[in-house]
């Protein structure tokens, strides 16, 4: 069955939730937005492709960085309403020079580094 990104169920700005996972091991990079367009690009171009909420516009992951995002598979979940990027990442996922989004653990109320993320609170 052909894929048709206009199938997704988007929120009232046209947007879904996109969570990026290192392909090979599992990690979890970071979140994100598409909108259909974006789905599009991403499937077409190989490379991750995002709607920036803040500056109303499109991005593609690493396109200034360096710190690219190889699409190697795209899921939808049971609800058509977010959607899994198993990727490559080439270098650091975060704009904070981290590995990760997700450096930022709390524990017994506390907000604490993961360890060996290079995030910083």
């Amino acid at each position: 069955m052909a894929f048709d990104p206009e199938t997704l169920s988007y929120d009232a700005r046209g947007l879904l939730p996109v969570i990026a996972q290192e392909a090979e091991t599992g990690e979890v990079l970071m979140l994100a937005w598409m909108n259909a367009e974006a789905v599009r690009r991403t499937l077409e171009t190989g490379r991750a492709t995002y709607w920036s909420r803040s500056r109303q516009a499109f991005w593609v992951k690493g396109e200034t960085s360096g710190n690219v995002q190889e699409l190697v598979e795209l899921r939808v979940d049971c609800d058509r309403d977010c959607l899994l990027a198993l990727v490559r990442q080439t270098g650091p996922a975060c704009h904070t020079g981290a590995r990760t989004c997700f450096f930022t653990a709390v524990r017994e109320g506390e907000e604490a580094l993961v360890e060996g993320s290079g995030g910083s609170i």
